[in-house]
């Protein structure tokens, strides 16, 4: 940048000065005319360091791409370079809105003399988990072995053929400087020692959620389930919601198999806890009132101080919860807070051609430039003072201004600690008064907010993260019939359909800047099938069914494992790893096993196909034992068990006005039910030969079982409800 002269300098001088200048900006857009600019090599000027991430699409990478340390990518030449070179590989893993993975770069990995360390006796790979979740699940299992606990940052050191040897998660600078020392010096000194118990970890990992086909019967009791229910609800923080603990984690379908539960079993204590969660959630500093949408976790008790990354799968499987919870109870809190999340996606997290991105960062920079966690979120007194006027004291009230909302630093976290029923009943305002102040106050903050630096977006685009938020739309399309809703849900799909799905019918898992890449995994399949069979249910177009059961055969050729009938997380065309592991238990994100029972399960039901129902059933058999000993760890097991345990119904939709009475149909609470239906005549095994011109029948089977068929959608919905 040319300085400014001042009154004083010479005009002359400032004269021949400009021209110079101007003549050498001329000179360099000519040369950049003629032999061509890179885009980056400006950019990389400024840097002191660049190394191998700066060629990858992956945002977490890249902000790496800069460090001193030689940092690689995980591919093959990275791996055959450390067999060669005979070095240790330091894999470290983690992702873009991760705040202590900043922190470790910041200590440990943009320090000149530990890069030195790591450069000289090791090969270092960095890898985005969520880009590439099998070589996490594989190190953390190890690092979970060797420490009992895991997280993000991933650290794990492996010899060269990529078996682990140590690893944890995150370091200080001395930690890792120490670990660094003492293994390069135990491998160049004793290798043999360190190759043994490479050798004993790789079998722990092996060995690890190995489930073995189980021979007995199967047989599912509502007695075993009601027991593992009741073992459950020891954990349960029936005050705060939750599991009782000092950070709460919003654990979507856990929380929707409870309130399914408690309904169909008319548990009283056990819906209440469930609507407790969803309020205290809704209500608490986890979830953004300004801007919508939802935090990863909160690190205290009661839902209050977030940590402050969003992703894309939480909101899209909390859009499902609150949209089926609001079918359950009709709470307008329910609704809003749907609403409010979407607008959050739609603005925050979508791309124009109906692609979601994964994530927005913890971390912003604050008034001093300095990266922050929550700095784009939290809220000084006097800031908030200066903005809302008059109006402060009621918000204050409203939003808990107060020691309740202290954070640190004097910083606020806005939450609420009552419905705005109450709140207009002890401030002597209307309903509407106070809805009115609500939103006006939400768009002075949200204008104020907008001003400051804006937290890191993670811009690549996951498939099977997409495919929850399909299912989000579809779950909030049929609770509140906005045709919005139902718009984006189709968008996104066709979005898969046209990008990531492959003509072998594989799928691809990531995709950014106009390329897919990487070899999806079975968490894509099963969450695109799923998702696919949620757009056939809105639509009644068959042509998302025969995909989802495409799919589905590709993944039984490609990833089954007839020995146990479960299914490797990774393609049988996966090279490069040290194993083949299984997803068998549910986390924030059910299993992949377990979803694609569940597919299997309807699909079964849908095409008549004994296959797909015998092996969703062999599947819960073998895990059954597991989830009814650790309820926590294998909730969509036992959403499946309910299926066996209690009346699932078949209700199939046949005639012109099928799209009507379905529509009408989803409108109630009604979890045990599989909705098909046709406006013409339908191949469909589940719908075959029950199409007539003059009339809209809809039937309701229970194992292959009728009832005479109905005509209105009320008496069939109650036809349902008395048979519980």
């Amino acid at each position: 940048m040319i300085k400014k002269t001042t009154e004083n300098q010479h005009h002359y001088s400032h004269f021949f000065h400009f021209i110079y200048m101007r003549i050498l900006y001329l000179l360099l857009i000519v040369s950049c005319f003629f032999i061509g600019c890179n885009k980056n090599q400006h950019t990389e000027e400024h840097h002191k360091y660049t190394n191998d991430l700066i060629n990858e699409t992956s945002p977490y990478l890249l902000q790496h791409a800069h460090n001193p340390v030689k940092w690689k990518a995980w591919n093959q030449e990275t791996l055959d370079q450390a067999k060669a070179e005979n070095k240790l590989i330091i894999i470290s893993v983690g992702y873009s809105a991760c705040h202590w993975c900043h922190v470790m770069e910041e200590e440990s990995f943009e320090n000149e003399a530990v890069a030195k360390l790591m450069n000289d006796n090791f090969i270092s790979i960095k890898v985005d988990r969520e880009e590439r979740p099998d070589i996490d699940q594989i190190y953390m299992n190890a690092v979970q072995l060797m420490t009992g606990k895991g997280g993000w940052p991933l650290n794990c050191i492996a010899l060269p053929d990529g078996r682990p040897i140590f690893g944890g998660t995150y370091f200080t600078k001395e930690e890792w400087t120490k670990a660094l020392t003492e293994l390069s010096g135990l491998y160049k000194n004793n290798p043999k020692k360190a190759s043994e118990y490479a050798d004993k970890l790789v079998a722990g990992i092996q060995k690890s959620q190995l489930i073995e086909f189980n021979n007995s019967q199967a047989n599912f009791k509502k007695s075993e389930l009601s027991g593992a229910v009741k073992l459950w609800q020891e954990q349960l923080d029936y005050k705060e919601g939750g599991l009782i603990g000092d950070t709460k984690f919003p654990m979507p379908n856990s929380l929707g198999f409870l309130l399914r539960y408690s309904i169909q079993n008319n548990d009283k204590s056990l819906q209440k806890y469930a609507e407790t969660t969803l309020t205290k959630m809704a209500n608490g500093g986890i979830y953004d009132p300004i801007g919508g949408g939802f935090s990863r976790y909160s690190t205290d008790a009661k839902w209050h101080v977030p940590h402050f990354e969003k992703m894309l799968y939480d909101n899209a499987q909390l859009v499902s919860l609150y949209s089926d919870a609001y079918l359950a109870t009709k709470n307008e809190l329910y609704k809003k807070t749907v609403i409010e999340t979407l607008n959050f996606v739609e603005k925050e997290l979508m791309a124009s051609d109906g692609a979601f991105y994964s994530s927005l960062d913890a971390d912003s920079k604050n008034k001093a430039k300095k990266l922050e966690e929550g700095a784009y979120y939290v809220w000084k007194k006097e800031e908030l003072q200066a903005l809302l006027q008059s109006d402060f004291p009621l918000f204050q009230k409203y939003f808990n201004i107060n020691e309740n909302g202290l954070w640190e630093n004097g910083n606020y976290v806005l939450f609420r600690n009552q419905s705005d029923k109450e709140f207009a009943l002890q401030n002597k305002l209307t309903l509407s008064e106070v809805d009115l102040k609500v939103k006006n106050w939400k768009q002075i903050l949200l204008t104020a907010r907008n001003k400051r630096p804006r937290p890191h977006l993670d811009d690549k685009t996951l498939t099977s993260w997409n495919a929850l938020m399909i299912k989000g739309y579809v779950s909030a399309y049929r609770a509140f019939k906005n045709p919005h809703y139902k718009e984006i849900a189709l968008k996104n799909a066709n979005f898969i359909v046209k990008n990531q799905l492959q003509k072998d019918g594989s799928l691809y898992h990531s995709y950014k800047e106009g390329k897919s890449s990487i070899v999806g995994f079975s968490e894509d399949y099963a969450t695109v099938t799923d998702a696919f069979i949620a757009v056939y249910q809105i639509t009644l177009d068959e042509k998302w069914l025969k995909k989802a059961k495409q799919l589905t055969d590709y993944t039984m050729t490609h990833f089954w494992d007839k020995k146990t009938n479960l299914f490797y997380f990774t393609s049988n065309t996966a090279t490069g790893l040290i194993t083949r592991k299984m997803e068998i238990a549910d986390n924030v994100i059910p299993g992949s096993n377990s979803v694609l029972a569940q597919n299997l399960f309807l699909l079964g039901h849908y095409y008549s196909n004994d296959v797909y129902s015998k092996t969703a059933q062999q599947m819960l058999n073998n895990v059954k034992e597991n989830a009814l000993q650790s309820p926590t760890e294998y909730y969509n097991w036992l959403n499946l068990m309910l299926n066996y345990t209690d009346n699932y119904f078949e209700v199939a939709i046949s005639g012109k006005a099928a799209m009507t009475k379905t529509s009408q149909l989803q409108s109630y609470y009604l979890p045990n039910i599989l909705i098909a239906g046709a406006t013409k005549e339908s191949k469909l095994p589940i719908l075959e030969n029950r199409y007539a011109d003059d009339q809209t029948y809809i039937y309701v089977c229970v194992n292959k079982a009728c009832k005479m068929p109905e005509k209105e959608v009320d008496v069939a919905v109650n036809k349902i409800k008395n048979s519980l």
